[in-house]
């Protein structure tokens, strides 16, 4: 079993998709472990997004982050990042597969819903971001 990070951004929660999400995941086959709801500080949203530091579209995203509650959670099933990269589709939304989380309730490429770590190293990293036990 492994484990990866998933969190619902302000722009699903504003629109309670939490829920929705939620139970996508569990029909995929993901344990949900461990979930909370928090509003990022400024602080926090950047220092959780540093390996896009110097990026022109970090300030955006770190606005965008702070902007609302968000869901971070920790799923466990066999071979978890890759299965989870899959079951929400392509960071722009405009180029995710029909049925992928992202394609269907994403708003565009910035407010597109969730994250998702993109490997296991990562993924070990982003969830001692949110649950340092």
């Amino acid at each position: 079993m492994s484990r990866t990070l998933l969190i619902i951004k302000p722009d699903a929660t504003q629109r309670s998709l939490i829920g929705h999400v939620v139970s996508r995941l569990e029909k995929a086959g993901f344990k949900p472990v461990e979930m909370r709801m928090l509003r990022l500080a400024k602080e926090q949203a950047r220092q959780f997004y540093a390996v896009h530091e110097g990026k022109p579209f970090l300030d955006d995203l770190v606005e965008f982050m702070s902007s609302g509650l968000v869901v971070p959670m920790v799923l466990e099933k066999e071979n978890a990042v890759d299965d989870l990269r899959t079951l929400i589709g392509a960071t722009n939304p405009a180029n995710a597969a029909c049925g992928t989380i992202r394609q269907e309730i994403a708003v565009d490429l910035q407010r597109n819903s969730v994250h998702a770590s993109d490997s296991d190293e990562n993924a070990a990293k982003e969830i001692a971001f949110f649950f340092e036990d």
